[in-house]
């Protein structure tokens, strides 16, 4: 028993998926939650139909979350109902409002910073979204390339919060280790090729995780 507490403390989102093979992948490997691009310019994004679709096939417990960047919340309100999303994750400049507004939707909801500008905030800054979920990943989502962990040394939010940018099945459970996040968020880090997902690095990242203590 005590090492299934183990292997289940780590909280995993795999994101970006765009077929039923990755989303079936990433559940049966115990993913915490599928993620589903909905910003634009990113090679990983689909249509509110697709992510809907491939929604059906999850299981309960399982979230799928709708990632945007910048857009406006009408429109991100009327996507994630289309796609019938359970948690809608924000990687802009979006304010505490938006998120209010989402969860008055019946949304869960993720607030992402990149690790420099959530390092830069004041301490009433941080404060505002201390009971918010936080996502910390590099300046350019998605394009594999790590942040310094440096900036984050002793500055990590105070409530739930995933490490994100620049892992692979190879480094995520040294970081997590280092950092101590309450789970991990993947997206280029298990591709065979730019936005194409590949199963086995799926399931390779999400052992790879679980064995962070």
């Amino acid at each position: 028993m005590e090492e299934s507490g183990l292997m289940s403390r780590m909280y995993l989102k795999i994101c970006g998926l765009q077929t039923a093979e990755t989303v079936a992948a990433a559940v049966t490997a115990g993913a915490n939650a599928i993620g589903f691009v909905f910003a634009t310019g990113s090679p990983r994004t689909i249509t509110a139909e697709l992510a809907a679709e491939l929604g059906r096939e999850v299981p309960m417990g399982v979230e799928t979350v709708g990632v945007f960047r910048n857009q406006p919340i009408g429109t991100v309100v009327d996507t994630a109902l289309r796609a019938a999303l359970t948690t809608v994750q924000l990687h802009g400049n979006e304010p505490v409002a938006d998120m209010v507004r989402l969860r008055e939707e019946g949304f869960r909801t993720l607030r992402a910073f990149s690790a420099a500008s959530y390092s830069a905030l004041d301490p009433a800054q941080k404060l505002a979204w201390a009971s918010e979920r936080i996502l910390l990943d590099a300046v350019d989502p998605g394009a594999g390339v790590a942040f310094d962990s440096t900036l984050l040394e002793g500055a990590t939010p105070s409530g739930f919060w995933l490490l994100a940018g620049g892992l692979t099945p190879n480094n995520v459970a040294q970081l997590a280790t280092a950092l101590r996040p309450n789970g991990v968020d993947v997206s280029s880090g298990v591709e065979s090729l730019r936005g194409v997902k590949d199963p086995q690095l799926i399931r390779d990242f999400i052992g790879a995780a679980r064995t962070v203590p």
